[in-house]
């Protein structure tokens, strides 16, 4: 592996599976080397209500994709969602320093530090400044100051604060499980790296992650992200309908969703068969793929509809750029065709393009290296390089000059 290379080593703690995906990038091109993938234990809901088996989880995916590569791995950036994410917008102002009054990195790490001094309830902590635009003496409007001329350099930018709670308990797993956290990177900036165009973006759309136990709505317009939200519904929910409903197992309603699944009843097939063991029963019974279909449709159709009121309770208009969905839950025949019908406006399923990770269920943990590739452009990075080797070893602490060098940079780009 050239060294010349940065390695980004992303880590999803989602409610069904814990993922960890090794990226190369190289002239700005990531290549996927590596996938590591581990059944969760210890979260429901998409929280974590047990340290000790998330840690196991997280362990084997880790050992997993190591061995996939056979290398060793140290860093990684760890994605974080749930229902008490919060945006808040701030302002910050600092003067020019420099005695020719032009606009350089340290006046840009020093007006996002200033921004980010707002006042926080104690059960709550900052994790991360996105900054929607700068304004160098009264001119607004501006992506990237460096290089102007000014003496007053201000930026309006959006705080996402997070529960310490939620965000200590993450850390602590990771840190248990013999890995540094790099960094926290939110689920819905990453996804929607990954899965929306700069026009989608631009334009208005809302972003759906369904995962096995939550559902993330990220709304983005005129380029940023405006509003998120978590439902605690999900593919778990399908599963367990299929459960009751067959009066079987939990495990086996879960392989009998992933393998005859269809969420709409017209499209399923009569002559697709399969045998159920029964709770209660010595017997086996034979159902088809209508059956299953006329107990997921009916889920999958509520499930959208609490999506369309959620979006509306966040007073989202209709958005040019319609729905775009993402997460393992919508990978099942149907969704998309269900999805339209409900919410009434155009509907596309995002999928990561790269061998090896090319389902909905990738979308977060690959966005999450995008997000960090553009996070750390134009910044020699050593400990990228360190997240992976031979021996791991302890990365160095990336400066805050260059953290805060790197929100600019994600942000022009």
């Amino acid at each position: 592996m050239s060294s010349n290379n940065d390695i980004i080593v992303s880590l999803d703690i989602g409610t069904s599976k814990v993922r960890v995906i090794i990226g190369e990038v190289n002239n700005g091109t990531i290549n996927i080397i590596g996938v590591g993938s581990a059944d969760s234990e210890g979260i429901r809901k998409g929280s974590i209500v047990d340290i000790d088996q998330t840690v196991q989880s997280i362990r084997k995916a880790v050992d997993h994709a190591e061995r996939m590569v056979g290398i060793e791995i140290s860093e990684v950036y760890v994605g974080i969602a749930g229902n008490h994410i919060a945006l808040q917008s701030s302002h910050g102002v600092v003067a020019v320093s420099n005695e020719d009054r032009e606009i350089g990195n340290v006046d840009i790490d020093r007006v996002l530090q200033a921004a980010r001094v707002i006042a926080v309830p104690p059960e709550r902590e900052i994790i991360g400044v996105i900054p929607k635009q700068f304004i160098v003496d009264g001119l607004e409007g501006i992506f990237d100051p460096r290089g102007m001329i000014g003496v007053r350099l201000e930026v309006d930018a959006t705080i996402i604060t997070g529960s310490k709670t939620a965000v200590h308990n993450l850390l602590k797993c990771v840190d248990k499980a013999g890995l540094k956290a790099a960094d926290l990177v939110l689920m819905s900036l990453a996804a929607g790296e990954m899965a929306l165009s700069k026009d989608e973006k631009s334009m208005g759309t809302v972003l759906v992650d369904i995962g096995a136990g939550s559902t993330t709505i990220a709304v983005y317009d005129q380029g940023n992200m405006v509003a998120t939200s978590t439902l605690p519904i999900g593919g778990e929910y399908i599963t367990n309908d299929i459960s009751i409903g067959l009066r079987t197992q939990t495990d086996v309603a879960e392989k009998l969703k992933l393998k005859y699944g269809c969420a709409l009843i017209q499209d399923a097939a009569a002559d697709q068969t399969f045998k159920v063991h029964r709770i209660g029963s010595n017997s086996e019974k034979e159902y088809n793929q209508v059956d299953l279909a006329n107990i997921i449709e009916p889920r999958v159709q509520e499930i959208f509809q609490l999506i369309r009121q959620e979006v509306a309770r966040l007073g989202v208009k209709e958005l040019a750029g319609g729905y775009v969905l993402t997460g393992g839950t919508v990978s099942m025949p149907g969704v998309a065709a269900l999805a339209q019908n409900e919410l009434r406006t155009s509907v596309r399923i995002a999928i990561p393009d790269f061998i090896g990770v090319r389902d909905p269920s990738y979308t977060s943990g690959v966005g999450i290296i995008h997000y960090v590739m553009k996070y750390m452009r134009g910044v020699k990075s050593s400990s990228s390089r360190k997240a992976v080797s031979k021996k791991a070893g302890k990365p160095d602490e990336p400066g805050l000059f260059a953290k805060l060098r790197n929100w600019l940079s994600e942000f022009v780009n």
